[in-house]
């Protein structure tokens, strides 16, 4: 019986082995899948983008893996902007000892920002990201992932990625591994699971937040999509040399109008590097700027450059370049912590009458002999009143100082002129909403309302804050804050700061700062200070106040400033375009 016990127990082995099936193709590749998902790399690999740079793959090759396809692990999988991959690479060097010479790094980011880029409509919602604007943004497609992401940083950051949906929740897990506070401060769900419906009467959703988060982005943000496809296959040379007419913005300083020059950098071969010729002139005070510059042109439409004033006062400059490649726009910019801005348009100069815009806006009733700079391009010669209109009520008496670039309006408004904007034409072109008439000033509004400077110039730089005061008409309803208010522009007001009282006995204002006749408030050198109490900085709350002349009745706004603390901490730095 032991014998054919045992005999029974093998044949049923051999039975049980003889039935169990060889690996089908179906479970191969599963086994391919996980290895792939473990090395890194999406199992939707079709998503993937081929790497075919030599550099790319000898510096970045040891850690990322390629596939049969050419595809790299996880750098495939992503598509960001040029700042987005200067970032990723200086985290490689800062954490995993990669090292780059400096021309390697930057030709490294040039080649993932065209092959791994955006196209225009999938960069253009996040320029505020890439030109440095501190703004208050909000992320109406899902208050959730807005939530999540804005605990620590910039949505601005999430609207210029496009990844798989494994490589979001790989971006994920290293949130949680570099950064476990995370986990309580926005990824996961604190308290109790909710038991009742929710205001739809729908059954509680109780997800972490990173989980709804995850969902989301995979599908408001994915890999492949119908944008990038048309780009790639419609992208076209970088062609911008030639004189661009330009005209912006600087808070403080007000509109400038000039030229700048285009030439290609003939030492680099690729042809998207630049050299720029910059010279402007502020039409408030006929301050003139001449600047020489370098920039580079990624994926076919982000200009990063830097200019300078003969050596100094340096920009950086983000632009971007319009399909029709006769326009592009964005920010200049400069400061410790990118506080100073220039808002810039360029328009490629061609044979038609361009105007740009003009160095007075707002024309109050019944004035006489006004002076109206206007600017642009291609005035033709001999101009004449008859070839500059206003609108209405408004009486061109004489045209002086007529050159192509640029001349003056001498105007009259009649006292019952039609109050509102109005069209500004010349020699048959027009400029929508050029300037605007007035009767009276019904309101004064200081922006921004709410305004960031920080202590400094001991140890960390100091953060300025520019305010202006713009003046505002009521408009036809006569209310103010309404839709038909019509904005007057700048106005010169005088400036002064007055406690925001948060806390018994507060004297902030003693200790936090300055500001100027413009507008401009310098902050404290940073502490500590023993004339506060407990040695405390120069932080604080205060109002920046603006009181405008008007008769008996002077007007008055607000807005607050918040001076604090320098950023002791900064990851970001503004290498891609040196």
């Amino acid at each position: 019986m032991r014998f054919s016990g045992i005999l029974l127990m093998l044949l049923c082995a051999l039975g049980s082995a003889a039935q169990t099936p060889a690996p089908d193709a179906s479970a191969q590749e599963a086994a391919k899948q996980a290895k792939e998902k473990q090395e890194g790399r999406d199992p939707q690999a079709d998503d993937g983008i081929p790497i075919d740079n030599d550099l790319v793959k000898q510096q970045c090759g040891a850690c990322h893996r390629s596939d049969d396809k050419g595809r790299m692990s996880r750098i495939s999988y992503r598509r960001t902007t040029p700042e987005g991959w200067q970032q990723t690479i200086k985290r490689m060097v800062a954490l995993n000892g990669v090292e780059l010479k400096p021309e390697d790094a930057r030709a490294i980011v040039k080649y993932l920002s065209g092959r791994l880029g955006l196209a225009p409509e999938e960069a253009r919602p996040g320029m505020f990201e890439s030109e440095r604007r501190m703004i208050e943004y909000k992320y109406a497609a899902d208050a959730d992932t807005e939530r999540t992401c804005n605990r620590c940083h910039s949505f601005g950051r999430v609207l210029l990625q496009r990844r798989t949906k494994q490589e979001w929740e790989l971006l994920v897990a290293m949130h949680r591994g570099y950064y476990p506070l995370t986990d309580f401060q926005a990824f996961r769900r604190m308290g109790p699971p909710q038991t009742q419906p929710g205001p739809d009467g729908r059954p509680p959703d109780n997800r972490h937040p990173m989980e709804k988060a995850l969902a989301h982005l995979s599908g408001a943000f994915p890999m492949k999509t119908a944008e990038w496809a048309a780009w790639t296959a419609a992208q076209p040379s970088a062609r911008l040399e030639g004189k661009w007419i330009l005209s912006g913005n600087e808070a403080g300083k007000g509109p400038f109008f000039g030229e700048v020059t285009v030439r290609r950098n003939d030492s680099v071969a690729a042809g998207d590097e630049f050299l720029t010729e910059i010279r402007y002139t502020f039409a408030r005070s006929g301050q003139t700027v001449s600047r020489s510059g370098k920039s580079i042109l990624y994926a076919g439409f982000q200009w990063r450059g830097r200019s300078s004033a003969g050596g100094a006062d340096e920009l950086r400059e983000v632009l971007l370049v319009e399909r029709n490649r006769r326009e592009m726009s964005g920010r200049w910019f400069s400061g410790a912590y990118d506080e100073r801005g220039l808002d810039v348009r360029l328009v490629r100069a061609g044979s038609d009458v361009l105007i740009t815009g003009v160095g007075r806006e707002a024309l109050k009733t019944g004035s006489e002999k006004l002076v109206i700079p206007v600017h642009g391009a291609n005035f033709p010669g001999g101009l004449t009143p008859r070839d500059v209109d206003f609108g209405p009520g408004v009486t061109v008496n004489r045209v002086l100082e007529a050159k192509p670039g640029s001349f003056q309006a001498e105007v009259s408004v009649a006292a019952n002129a039609v109050v509102g904007r109005r069209d500004l034409a010349v020699a048959g072109v027009v400029k929508e909403s050029a300037v605007v008439v007035f009767d009276k000033i019904d309101g004064l509004k200081v922006r921004p309302q709410a305004g960031m400077a920080r202590v400094g110039g001991v140890a960390f730089p100091k953060q300025f804050q520019q305010f202006e005061a713009f003046g505002f008409h009521n408009g036809p309803d006569g209310k103010p804050d309404t839709k038909d208010d019509l904005d007057l522009g700048v106005m010169d007001v005088q400036w002064s700061i007055e406690e925001f009282t948060a806390t018994f006995g507060d004297n902030d204002k003693e200790f936090v700062g300055q500001i100027d006749a413009g507008g401009l408030f310098t902050p404290a050198i940073d502490g500590p200070n023993p004339k506060r109490n407990n040695n405390a900085n120069n932080f604080g709350d205060v109002w920046v106040v603006a009181t405008l002349p008007n008769g008996d009745r002077p007007l008055r706004a607000r807005a607050h400033l918040l001076v604090t603390v320098p950023l002791y901490m900064k990851w970001d730095q503004p290498e891609v375009s040196k």
